[in-house]
């Protein structure tokens, strides 16, 4: 079942000459993980600003189409009613700090504290988030005295502090260190098991191949190739199309047979290695 739904989809800022998306047919399946992979300016935040309706709502421009959640359009919501259940994570975690709360722990409850949750909840809930995103020793920290990749966290605990039915994180990863961005993968692995449908838009495709079921690739605001994460990152087409492969998937492509299964993780690869079938 789909939960979000686009029809023919096309948007031009105001300024601009030309559309940025064009003409995109896109069905978002309930509980599912997407990776959303392409170019600079393939037009992959605008998109996410089109599926959370923050455009035209937000940024205003021309929108034709149709933008569907729950099987309603999605300009029928109210926005600020529409952002709790579409939680956002933007590339630049200095913009979604609140400069309102001076403590890490403070912040995290923030967006509950506006939606009514009780205080007995709430600090619960925050003690939670705390050690999910590992944060113990920052929480008694000021949120602008935090360093990128903390900061990146901190946001990403408040939008799941909401529970927000689908989570899109755009580029979540941007200012973290390796093992940060393993950890963050981690708990959208725990997300989907909740039954959370998440979006991410990401350039690290050896770990979008390990967590996502479905693969979206944008290129100059079409959709040029659209699948399962093993159908997509093993086609070494889309390297013709802005994106990536796997670093698994692109040894077997040069150093084995073309028409031998191509794995897109290690665990895949020693699967066929021991005589396993690949997915």
């Amino acid at each position: 079942m789909s939960i979000i739904e686009l029809k023919n989809v096309t948007y031009q800022y105001p300024l601009d000459s030309e559309a940025i998306i064009k003409e995109i047919d896109l069905s978002i399946e309930n509980g599912k993980v997407y990776g959303l992979i392409g170019n600079n300016q393939a037009g992959k935040t605008t998109l996410c600003n089109i599926m959370r309706g923050f455009i035209p709502e937000m940024f205003l421009g021309e929108l034709t189409g149709t933008v569907m959640y729950k099987e309603k359009a999605i300009q029928q919501y109210n926005i600020g009613a529409l952002a709790a259940e579409i939680g956002y994570s933007s590339q630049n975690p200095f913009t979604q700090i609140s400069g309102v709360k001076d403590t890490v722990e403070e912040e995290i409850a923030y967006g509950m504290e506006n939606i009514g949750i009780s205080p007995e909840i709430m600090e619960q809930k925050v003690q939670e988030l705390i050690e999910l995103f590992k944060l113990e020793e920052l929480k008694e920290k000021n949120p602008f005295e935090l360093s990128g990749g903390q900061k990146q966290r901190v946001a990403l605990a408040s939008i799941v502090a909401l529970d927000p039915e689908v989570v899109i994180l755009d580029e979540p990863t941007s200012q973290l260190d390796p093992q940060s961005t393993e950890e963050i993968f981690e708990i959208i692995a725990m997300l989907k098991k909740q039954g959370k449908t998440i979006i991410v838009v990401e350039h690290k495709v050896d770990l979008l191949a390990e967590y996502c079921d479905e693969i979206v690739l944008l290129e100059d605001g079409r959709i040029v190739k659209n699948g399962s994460a093993h159908q997509v990152l093993s086609d070494p087409d889309i390297l013709e199309h802005g994106g990536a492969l796997p670093q698994v998937s692109l040894f077997y492509l040069k150093h084995l047979k073309q028409n031998t299964s191509v794995p897109i993780t290690m665990a895949e690869a020693i699967r066929k290695l021991m005589g396993g079938v690949s997915q």
